[in-house]
């Protein structure tokens, strides 16, 4: 194994997974935003999945997103 290369590719694809969720999340928070189908004041409980079967690695996250 190669640590840098094993580091390098493991940030690639955090960096991934967190601006393209990020995105994701913000687009449906406008879209309802801009439909009136929110108020801006909701808390939504969110949970992440993160799955790696050669490594036998399943596990969930869970916070709540806030809007104010």
């Amino acid at each position: 194994m190669d640590p840098e290369v094993f580091n390098a590719s493991l940030r690639k694809f955090l960096r991934t997974v967190g601006v393209s969720s990020q995105r994701e999340i913000e687009q449906a928070v406008a879209a309802l935003a801009q439909a009136g189908a929110i108020a801006g004041t909701e808390t939504f409980p969110a949970t992440m999945t993160l799955d790696v079967p050669g490594l036998k690695l399943h596990i969930t996250f869970a916070e709540d997103v806030k809007l104010q």
